[in-house]
């Protein structure tokens, strides 16, 4: 299924699981269908499974939003105390769409719980109190820890969990998820990746048909650390290898090190959780020279979630550290906030510089992370999903340079498998339901959808209180008619180039920009050589970018060969 697909179920007011494959375009639809609910006047409830994923989408933790808080189980008066708690009340009471992200990540009892209050809340038996509910995520990712035999709070041991025989593992498992009765959206399409070899090697992952052509794809990127390059991070299974690459590595520069602890307040066992999920380190030692990568998105500011950078210097006065990014920006770098909050009150604050060593770090932190390149290790695997994950973190297989695996390593869950096999199934089936209703019937739809939920058919009604951000592609267009570089428009939006031509690619294909008028834009070597690059398109008799990478040997860069496909036709 495509997006646009899929937008148009969402938009009938369905419940919606929406999965695929990393890169597919998840986040990129949410974010599409919640501009959308925007323009009539309606304000969904956004949230995710963990504090790092909710910071990618803007929003809060489910278990914020609810009211469970650290809350594993319900005791017995716990419901109608959160149910009644006004913040709650005024959350859960007033919503008319909830939105999870990461699901996959969602235990099923937390799933039970958020489904039990909602229904509480709102004072009806309809599943999570007849609001539209969006999970989203991807099951192949690394599953949630199951909490069922050890309470991390109480430490108590369960009879009943302990000799549990098939205890529930996944949101799906959840008999709130089959009362909801989820339309599945499988998206297909591939956006993060344009790499035709590594796409093929991580479908073949997922479908569990890994061969011996993936096999010798993956062997051919096996490298001895000594010649991987420098400035790479690594992706390891464990803790212990990270840190220890880490501190090694620092070590080795010559300079002082600088200290940034981390600040904290509120409950001390939830902050001992926070401190678990937060990409940044309690203990932060720096030197000028170290790479580093960002931990929190803060796009006005000119980062975000993985961006990789080099620490350039520490200000003199306040001892922040500056750091230069990998495309040229130069950041000073505050301290940021995690918190978590409870009947509208903050019950856990962590504050750290958003920022951790880089050299190294965990699969598991490195989920919702793009990188340009990695070092992997995946010889000490232990988790079905781990390697996918890992793999899937880079853009390109030329990228991905891997130290060792083992069996694990190409393997996923059998149980996410076959539940995968049937998710496809159910999205199809979807499509072709909803491909039989006429224009007419799904504007019916959608109109009483958003009447349901207190918004404006007509959007010109909407009054706007806020100042609604400028659309990325017509902001990049803007600068483009503006006769600006790729390197301008790049530090102008705040973003990598790759980005920019990704935006300048998207905006060729809908007619917003003339072809020609990229010639000027070109650099001049690459302009000179675009007849060479045509001819090598041809002779190839391919419009993918891979195959002409490999002709050139590296030569030309992947978005230049993407700029000069787009110019291709008026050479």
């Amino acid at each position: 299924m495509n997006q646009a697909f899929a937008l148009t179920i969402l938009k009938s007011g369905a419940n919606v699981f929406l999965t695929g494959e990393p890169g597919s375009g998840k986040t990129y639809l949410i974010n599409e269908y919640v501009s959308y609910l925007n323009s009539h006047g309606i304000k969904p409830a956004i949230t995710a499974s963990t504090g790092i994923a909710a910071t990618h989408i803007g929003g809060m933790t489910i278990h914020s939003w609810c009211g469970i808080g650290i809350k594993n189980r319900l005791e017995p008066g716990d419901l109608h105390r959160i149910a009644t708690n006004d913040y709650v009340k005024k959350r859960v009471g007033t919503a008319k769409i909830l939105i999870i992200d990461e699901i996959s990540m969602l235990p099923p009892q937390t799933l039970q719980m958020i489904d039990a209050i909602c229904r509480e809340v709102k004072d009806t038996p309809l599943p999570f109190g007849g609001m539209q509910v969006v999970l989203v995520g991807d099951f192949f990712q690394l599953p949630p820890v199951n909490k069922n035999i050890v309470n991390d709070f109480e430490n108590e041991f369960s009879q009943e969990n302990l000799f549990e025989e098939t205890p529930m593992r996944f949101a799906y498992d959840a008999e709130a998820f089959l009362q909801a009765e989820f339309v599945t959206c499988y998206l297909t399409e591939q956006h993060r990746q344009d790499d035709d070899e590594l796409v093929s090697i991580l479908s073949k992952i997922r479908g569990n048909v890994f061969d011996e052509v993936s096999l010798l794809h993956i062997q051919n990127r096996k490298i001895d650390l000594l010649k991987a390059p420098e400035n790479a991070p690594k992706l390891y299974s464990h803790n212990f290898d990270v840190d220890k690459v880490n501190d090694q590595t620092l070590a080795k520069i010559p300079g002082d090190v600088k200290f940034f602890p981390m600040k904290t307040k509120g409950h001390e066992k939830l902050v001992a959780v926070m401190k678990k999920g937060c990409l940044s380190p309690e203990s932060l030692y720096l030197k000028v020279g170290a790479s580093v990568m960002f931990t929190k998105n803060n796009q006005k500011e000119g980062f975000v979630n993985g961006t990789l950078g080099i620490v350039e210097d520490f200000n003199e006065e306040n001892g922040l550290p500056i750091v230069v990014t990998r495309h040229g920006d130069k950041i000073e770098v505050d301290y940021a906030e995690w918190a978590v909050e409870e009947d509208g009150k903050v019950k856990g604050r962590l504050a750290q510089l958003p920022l951790r060593l880089a050299w190294a770090i965990t699969v598991h932190k490195s989920q919702g992370i793009s990188l340009d390149e990695a070092i992997i290790d995946l010889s000490r695997v232990f988790e079905f999903g781990q390697g996918y994950v890992a793999i899937s973190r880079v853009k390109r297989l030329t990228g991905i340079y891997l130290l060792g695996w083992n069996e694990k390593a190409f393997q996923v869950d059998p149980e996410v498998l076959q539940k995968d096999k049937e998710l496809q199934i159910e999205s199809a089936s979807a499509e072709k339901l909803y491909s039989r209703l006429s224009e007419k019937e799904l504007k019916e739809m959608y109109d009483e959808f958003i009447k349901n939920c207190g918004g404006e058919i007509d959007t010109s009604k909407v009054v706007i209180t806020k100042k609604v951000k400028i659309d990325t592609y017509a902001e990049t267009l803007k600068l483009f008619k503006e006769n600006m570089d790729l390197k301008t428009i790049a530090k102008k939006r705040k973003l990598s180039q790759n980005t920019i031509v990704s935006h300048i690619e998207k905006l060729v294909e809908e007619k917003k920009i003339d072809s020609s008028e990229l010639t000027e834009i070109l650099p001049p070597k690459l302009l000179k050589d675009l007849p060479t690059i045509y001819k090598a398109f041809k002779k190839l008799k391919t419009d993918k970018l891979t195959p002409v990478y490999k002709h050139f040997l590296g030569k030309y860069s992947y978005d230049e060969l993407k700029l000069a496909r787009m110019t291709i036709n008026n050479i």
